[in-house]
């Protein structure tokens, strides 16, 4: 029997500088997160924030590598378990005057983090489950949907997920780095493949030439008939009092083309500005109040444009989520063989890679792709617009459907590895910090126990894939809120569709769950990434090896960055058009309930135990 060992027993050190950016690159995932994060992009903010998608990337970068350095210079005075929980304690202990604020900057800290590292991992397990139900239709698609996911499906797979993960994560680090390493050697080589192509079809359909489009999956070369939707015997009329129209299939369900001199009227691509951004009305309530409303851009040199300082905070504000991961290392600090020497180079490292290299690329080329066959609006819609784009891609390059479906299902396969590797990274390091903090007694102390033939924080891990089962259900929960999806077809009336369907008006009205558990983790990641700049200026403030530029200057950038962008969200949906109220102020009301709850219990643990508050005398620092 292989009992736990308390908190003295260390993990065996087998991490070099190779194993610890891959842990980190597996966090942060640029195949995963493009696949699922478009839609959350095109989506929030719509109908025009997306359009400073690429550019919102680049501010995201620049707030994460002003808090990269924080984290990397941290990591050289203070490699050991536990990331900023760590440093915070170090940092202030070894101070002449803040030595009394020590224990409180940890439990804050700590307490932060977990909002972030206990939140992120079921927000994965909820994308995760998204994916798998858009493949399901791929599959068996008499039996589910592609509009709609099943919910049943969709909680099952919630569950099994993280337990599987938790397995992986229990078995030790080393075999979760030899996972790690093979799916970044994949999905970076699928992404590369796909950016290619993507940017190859945009060059290779100029004006007026003739493009696809996707009717019910299917892409299709020619302008699909229409015929009016009929309810009871009528036709249905829009709130303007015009017939509202739908694509006409045959008996076979295959679109019918329409005809124009016998010859079906071909597809055409137009590129020009007033199709780019078109005037459409605000909503299916308000038909006569037009709007501007972005598709796709006109030109290459329109991706990587600005497009206006509030969109380009909403676009940086979701894109923290894909960036993240890069700190992940430095809760590794017990298994790396030099932590001092490596943990500092693979923190960057890891970011440089796939937020500079992978990240720019591969959204320049989904941007890029865009075209009147395919505009923002129908990714905004999709449950998989990376799946779509390289259906249509496919079939163009290979010449068939099918061809292009096998394409579009070997690099879901990819992003499927993908988010197995970035599941078990964030289940790795929030299971550590939780560790290190049950290591201190600052939450159960059967948290810190480390198993006795594993050597790996287990209680923390199982704890942790239990949380992530629960919330990846709430994130799939109303993931279609905020749009207006088509009724579900009635030969999809089945157990798997019993339950957790809306109408499609319902939909519309209801918040986004996905968005807010994004938010949530999001919130807690701009808290922590707060903490660590500052934690990094005491750190320095008297220290021989104090810089000005990089122990002051870029820590104040980090703060006033990541606070810039949890204030946007408390005036952003009242001042830009497209943001919804709903998501942020539940996120930020998540967010204050679990900072109250972790004042009550740091004051009723201390009380418990007889721990003060304040440490009463400076202690030497390890």
């Amino acid at each position: 029997m292989n009992e736990a060992k308390p908190a003295t027993t260390t993990s065996r050190p087998t991490l070099g500088l190779t194993g610890l950016t891959v842990n980190a690159m597996a966090l942060i995932a640029p195949g995963a997160f493009l696949w699922l994060t478009f839609q959350i992009q095109a989506l929030y903010g719509a109908p025009m924030a997306g359009q400073a998608m690429w550019f919102g990337i680049v501010a995201a970068l620049l707030l994460c590598f002003a808090t990269a350095i924080s984290y990397a210079e941290l990591s050289k005075l203070y490699p050991g378990a536990g990331s900023s929980y760590f440093f915070a304690e170090q940092a202030f202990l070894s101070k002449t005057r803040a030595y009394r604020f020590a224990r409180l900057a940890k439990f804050i800290t700590g307490w932060a983090s977990h909002l972030y590292y206990w939140v992120y991992p079921g927000v994965m397990v909820g994308v995760t489950a998204i994916l798998s139900g858009y493949l399901l239709n791929q599959f068996w698609p008499d039996t589910f949907s592609g509009t709609y996911n099943s919910l049943p499906f969709m909680i099952l797979f919630c569950i099994v997920f993280p337990l599987f993960i938790a397995y992986i994560a229990f078995r030790g680090v080393t075999g979760s780095t030899g996972v790690n390493v093979a799916v970044n050697v994949i999905q970076i080589s699928a992404l590369i493949v796909f950016s290619i192509m993507a940017i190859s079809y945009r060059v290779n359909h100029p004006e007026g030439s003739v493009g696809l489009h996707l009717v019910n999956g299917t892409p299709v070369d020619f302008v699909v008939a229409q015929e009016p939707v009929v309810e009871d015997g009528k036709p249905k009329l829009d709130a303007s009092g015009a017939p509202v129209l739908q694509n006409k299939m045959d008996k076979d369900g295959n679109p019918v083309p329409e005809m124009k001199d016998g010859k079906p009227v071909p597809f055409t691509l137009s590129y020009a500005a007033d199709q780019a951004v078109t005037m459409e009305p605000l909503d299916a309530d308000h038909p006569k109040d037009l709007t501007p409303h972005f598709k796709f851009h006109p030109t290459a040199g329109s991706v990587p444009a600005p497009h206006g300082f509030s969109f380009i905070i909403i676009q940086a504000c979701i894109a923290i989520l894909i960036l993240v991961g890069f700190e992940s290392v430095t809760s590794m600090g017990e298994e790396a063989k030099n932590a001092k020497r490596d943990i500092p180079r693979a923190v960057l490292l890891s970011l440089f890679i796939q937020g500079v290299v992978c990240y720019l690329i591969e959204y320049f080329a989904a941007n890029y792709f865009m075209n009147q066959g395919y505009t923002l609006a129908d990714a905004a819609g999709s449950g998989a617009p990376l799946g779509d784009m390289m259906v249509i891609v496919g079939t163009w390059l290979f010449g068939s459907y099918a061809a292009g479906r096998a394409f579009m299902l070997v690099q879901a396969a990819t992003v499927f590895l993908a988010l197995i590797g970035t599941t078990l990274s964030c289940l790795n390091t929030g299971a550590r910090v939780t560790y290190a903090m049950g290591r201190d007694e600052e939450v159960p102390e059967h948290f810190g126990m480390l198993h006795g033939k594993r050597l790996t924080p287990h209680r923390a891990i199982w704890t942790l894939a239990i949380i992530s089962a629960v919330l990846g259900i709430i994130t799939v929960f109303t993931y279609l809120g905020g749009t207006t999806p088509t009724p579900l077809e009635t030969k999809y009336h089945n157990l798997w569709y019993s339950f957790g369907l809306f109408r499609p008006e319902t939909y519309s009205k209801l918040p986004n769950s996905l968005v807010i558990m994004t938010l949530i983790s999001n919130f807690g990641t701009f808290l922590l990434y707060m903490l660590t700049c500052v934690i990094a200026i005491v750190a320095f403030r008297e220290h021989h090896a104090f810089s000005g530029f990089k122990h002051f200057f870029v820590p104040i950038f980090g703060l006033v960055a990541n606070l810039g962008c949890m204030l946007f969200y408390l005036v952003g949906p009242f001042t830009v058009s497209g943001m919804s109220v709903k998501e942020p102020y539940i996120a930020l009301g998540v967010c204050v309930v679990w900072g109250a709850y972790g004042a009550y219990y740091f004051l009723t643990a201390s009380k418990k135990k007889g721990r003060t508050v304040y440490v009463e005398k400076p202690a030497v620092t390890v």
